[in-house]
């Protein structure tokens, strides 16, 4: 078998060695469900959002940090354009079998194979316009095997990820089988694999595809998420802080991104934008007014209205599944929480370059404050990790991290005082909420790729 040292050393770094077994492990797995013969190894990262969230969706800026928690697909491709797929954990994701095609059909709401069905169906679809460059036709099969488990995988509804790096890890083996080297045109593979997760029901934005992809060990990556003329993004790598670790806490309370209260957090965006494009035409999303004060924005935007009584005035919000017609949308502090994240999002980078640490944890404390009240995607354990993790001297900021609703929250903490942070937030956590948390210091990883090609 292959040594895998080399690549897995440039991947996990000091961690190599505690993830040679779980690969190792999905190999044997592997070998025993489709049989000898050369194995390609895929993974994809999850994330945390250092700061900036719910603003990609509104061209707005983002700040993630891609985790060493991955995603791995084991495949070897099949000629008969046939997909077949089977996870470690048996149980949870029995096997799944679908033809490639331009117009796959769907599998049941919340089914995991609809997250290798959408990048499938997306990138046949840019085969056959001739909108990507790939060798041969059509967009190839192949057997895969999926390996997400903890304690290396990505945890499942925790708000960092976990659907996305499915999604990415699919899209990178099917367009690594068709030929398509779409490393010199990130873009176009983060676009594809967020409409990939529309053909899922998720109407979110480009944010966790951007990072799966580009990232790179020890940096944030900052994204703005309007492109430009030619349709290319601004990106930059932003070294983390010397000294420090991030902590991932994670509250044990899951969530389901398709559930229709992200979606109306979408529409009530969309919505605000309608409004204010009554006295400011050309504008196209909440990006368009970020420079005006918020005083001359917050009289066109009302506390609540229903999506019905928007759709009676005329104001029509795109296709938004899930949102029921008599929808209470909060579209003024919706908009409010994606106004003032944005300038978050700018003055942490400065503060980041600067070094200015304190006020790095003012400007994280703020954006979860502004999640919880504004955006309204917190919940009684998120806030109670919040406060534990700020009781330890020294910590910069703690905030929710992810869409919201459960998953997780992220601290910034010295490296001397992760022992102490840990057993403090774990044992105060569980006092007030009578939960357990799994807290875990992070290692900023690189992004999606092809990790090696091995005979079994």
């Amino acid at each position: 078998m292959t040594d895998l040292s080399s690549p897995l050393e440039s991947i996990y770094g000091g961690a190599a060695d505690g993830q040679m077994a779980r690969y190792r492990s999905a190999l044997g797995i592997f070998q025993t469900r489709y049989g000898p013969g050369p194995v390609h190894i895929f993974r994809a990262p999850g994330r945390v959002n250092l700061i900036g969230e719910h603003t990609d969706y509104n061209h707005g800026y983002v700040l993630p940090v891609a985790l060493d928690r991955d995603v791995l697909l084991l495949a070897r491709p099949r000629s008969d354009g046939q997909v077949c797929l089977a996870n470690v954990e048996d149980d949870d994701f029995p096997q799944r079998h679908f033809a490639v095609s331009d117009a796959i059909p769907s599998a049941p709401t919340g089914d995991w194979s609809n997250y290798a069905r959408g990048p499938a169906q997306e990138l046949t679809r840019l085969h056959s316009t001739g909108s990507v460059q790939v060798l041969g036709a059509p967009v190839p099969g192949f057997d895969g095997l999926v390996s997400a488990a903890p304690p290396f995988g990505v945890p499942r509804g925790a708000g960092v990820s976990s659907s996305s790096a499915l999604t990415v890890a699919m899209a990178v083996a099917f367009a690594h089988f068709a030929g398509w080297e779409w490393q010199g045109s990130g873009a176009d593979m983060a676009r594809l694999c967020s409409d990939a997760e529309w053909y899922v029901g998720t109407r979110g934005g480009i944010m966790d595809q951007f990072i799966a992809l580009l990232a790179e060990r020890g940096h944030a990556l900052f994204l703005d998420c309007r492109p430009d003329d030619n349709g290319d993004f601004h990106t930059r790598s932003i070294p983390l802080p010397a000294g420090y670790r991030l902590l991932v806490m994670d509250s044990g309370v899951r969530h389901s991104n398709t559930r229709n209260e992200f979606n109306q957090r979408v529409a009530a965006c969309r919505a605000g934008v309608a409004l204010l494009r009554r006295e400011m035409p050309g504008i196209t999303h909440l990006r368009d007014v970020e420079n005006l004060d918020w005083a001359s924005l917050e009289s066109h935007l009302p506390e609540e209205v229903s999506v019905a009584s928007l759709h009676s005035a005329g104001v029509e919000l795109g296709d938004l599944p899930n949102v029921p017609e008599d929808a209470p949308l909060r579209v003024r502090a919706c908009c409010r929480h994606v106004w003032t994240e944005n300038r978050r999002v700018l003055a942490t980078i400065d503060a980041l370059d600067r070094g200015a640490i304190a006020r790095i944890g003012e400007l994280l404390d703020d954006a979860h404050t502004s999640a919880a009240k504004d955006y309204r995607i917190s919940t009684p354990e998120l806030d109670a990790l919040t406060v534990a993790a700020r009781q330890i001297d020294g910590v910069a900021g703690a905030r929710l991290t992810g869409a919201g609703w459960g998953g997780c929250v992220i601290a910034l903490v010295p490296g001397g005082q992760v022992d102490e942070f840990t057993v403090h937030v774990g044992r105060e956590y569980a006092t007030q909420t009578g939960r357990e948390a799994t807290i875990f210091p992070c290692q900023a990883g690189p992004g999606a790729g092809l990790v090696a090609v091995v005979d079994v």
